[in-house]
């Protein structure tokens, strides 16, 4: 499938929704995307709207108000996007970095997200929520 939107909008208003306060937040999310869409990252798996609302809700109670921006321009082939990002805190220090794969549905909406970490914040350890962690291989 090649999306036929266009991909520099869908990440501008990607941007804009981890960006928004609630109300705005599900207003975007309206045409963004699907009803159905998942997100898959290292703290969580979530599906739906609400649980991507809920998700930023939780991140911004715990560490307060924070922008969420590109750290350099989307790529993107067919029906994937990626965009490499960095969360900023309010007082300008880089929380985290990471790489968001956005799966674009033929009717332009994000039907799934995979977030990368790039550069986790600190003291975070990556394999603490992950219930699927493969075994170490021995040598």
């Amino acid at each position: 499938m090649i999306v036929t939107t266009n991909p520099d909008l869908i990440i501008e208003t990607y941007l804009r929704f981890w960006n928004a306060e609630e109300p705005e937040q599900r207003a975007i999310a309206a045409t963004l995307f699907t009803d159905d869409v998942e997100y898959h990252a290292v703290p969580a798996v979530v599906t739906g709207v609400d649980a991507l609302v809920a998700f930023r809700r939780e991140f911004v109670d715990a560490m307060g108000a924070a922008q969420y921006r590109a750290r350099e321009a989307a790529d993107h082939h067919h029906d994937r996007i990626r965009l490499p990002w960095e969360i900023v805190l309010a007082n300008g220090t880089s929380f985290a970095a990471g790489t968001d794969v956005l799966d674009v549905a033929g009717d332009g909406r994000v039907r799934a997200i995979s977030a990368f970490l790039d550069r986790a914040p600190e003291g975070f350890e990556a394999r603490a929520h992950d219930d699927h962690a493969p075994a170490a291989q021995s040598g």
